[in-house]
């Protein structure tokens, strides 16, 4: 509920105005982070933070590993919101906005300055069976108790989210079938170089099916467009998600795939910034738009954000990363790929445990790396974007070189 608390007195200038109220809606990390930098930066002013879900603010990323494997029953982060002096709103859903007013489902809020940080919400598909999908902690627990052994499980999707489910899963010893739509796993985030993971589904006793499109979930499985069909006790849809927006649309907040935020995060209304999965974001360093829904933004964007509605020159153009633990590797990656010409292999995904796949530009400028198993690549690798250095690609080849040392002068 929306009750009355006693605040710190203290006003801040945003855009040349005198404020006394932020509210940043979505109490997820980038929200919680978003409270955080505003005190950071010197903000001495009332804060609200509005979440839809009953709990405190907590991370995502662990709710397909250790929440499902069963080592954790909370993620919740360690921020002291006490501390930070914040009205904590919980279980109130954003409505509407329009200028200085957030409508909420217990009744208006004013603000002088506004944080969108609402995230983003799970595809579901078709059908009449229950499908379960996995992003909140709720959704993580109720899936938990179904992972039991012989159990059928199908899972919707050969992402990063569906593979690390199908590990949990055949850990756990259910019969995992993993249906995906394209020609390899990891098909939208890295392309044909996704299919280098498609034997760790065999090894770990996963059926995975490729160029399988769903035409329904089903109470008692799931009906292929081909007409086969997949007998399974749950199934679980991990096909993306979209920006959590719509209670945005008829405002001044321009929207196309999210919130539309330039390289300060600024949106295009007054004192408004966005921050987290829902912003999509001018990038300089890759000279085009982005949406990256990955834990690194929610931590990293929400300084820029804040600094920018308190009237500081600040601008968000982060190198994106993000990693993944499925099938007993560890997969990280860097950069953006979409700004190479061609790839270069560091080791033999077919036969070597440890391995690398490198994006480079017609000027041999490394753009983007995906490291299995060699995270200090994977560091040195993203220090080499930020820096933007050319690389010898016939020494990058040979994986006992460091990548520092393929550098040219």
């Amino acid at each position: 509920m929306l009750s009355n608390l006693h605040w710190r007195v203290g006003t801040s200038a945003i855009y040349g105005q005198v404020v006394d109220h932020v509210v940043v809606v979505g109490a997820g990390l980038a929200g919680v982070r978003s409270v955080e930098a505003l005190r950071a930066h010197g903000f001495a002013g009332r804060i609200t933070l509005i979440g839809e879900e009953p709990h405190r603010p907590y991370d995502r990323p662990p709710l397909s590993k250790a929440v499902l494997l069963g080592q954790a029953d909370s993620t919740v982060v360690d921020s002291d919101l006490e501390a930070l002096d914040v009205r904590l709103c919980l279980g109130v859903a954003a409505k509407g906005l329009r200028d200085g007013v957030v409508e909420t489902t217990e009744g208006e809020v004013h603000y002088d300055g506004l944080v969108i940080a609402t995230g983003a919400a799970p595809v579901r598909l078709r059908g009449e069976g229950r499908q379960h999908v996995l992003r909140t902690i709720d959704d993580a627990l109720a899936l938990r108790t179904h992972l039991v052994r012989r159990r059928r499980i199908a899972v919707i999707g050969a992402g990063w989210i569906g593979a690390e489910v199908a590990t949990a899963a055949a850990k756990a010893g259910c019969a995992v079938t993993v249906v995906e739509a394209g020609e390899a796993p990891l098909v939208t985030a890295l392309g044909d170089v996704g299919g280098y993971t498609a034997p760790w589904y065999g090894k770990a006793g996963v059926e995975l099916r490729l160029g399988a499109v769903v035409g329904s979930v089903d109470p008692d499985g799931v009906t292929l467009m081909s007409g086969a069909r997949i007998e399974a006790d749950v199934v679980l849809t991990c096909v993306g998600v979209r920006p959590a927006v719509d209670w945005l649309k008829g405002s001044a907040v321009a929207l196309d795939d999210g919130v539309l935020v330039d390289e300060h995060l600024k949106t295009s209304m007054d004192n408004v910034v966005a921050a987290g999965d829902c912003a999509n974001w001018w990038s300089r360093r890759f000279g085009r738009r982005m949406r990256v829904e990955h834990w690194d933004t929610a931590l990293g964007a929400p300084d820029t954000a804040a600094a920018t509605l308190l009237g500081e020159v600040a601008v968000y153009d982060p190198v994106p990363y993000f990693w993944s633990e499925q099938f007993g590797h560890m997969v990280q990656f860097a950069g953006y790929q979409g700004a190479a010409e061609r790839r270069v292999l560091r080791g033999d995904p077919l036969t070597d445990e440890k391995w690398a796949v490198c994006w480079l530009t017609g000027e041999d400028r490394l753009a983007a790396i995906l490291t299995v198993d060699r995270p200090r690549d994977l560091v040195q690798g993203r220090r080499i974007v930020e820096g933007g250095q050319r690389l010898d690609a016939a020494r990058l080849t040979d994986a006992s070189v460091t990548l520092r040392d393929c550098i040219m002068a």
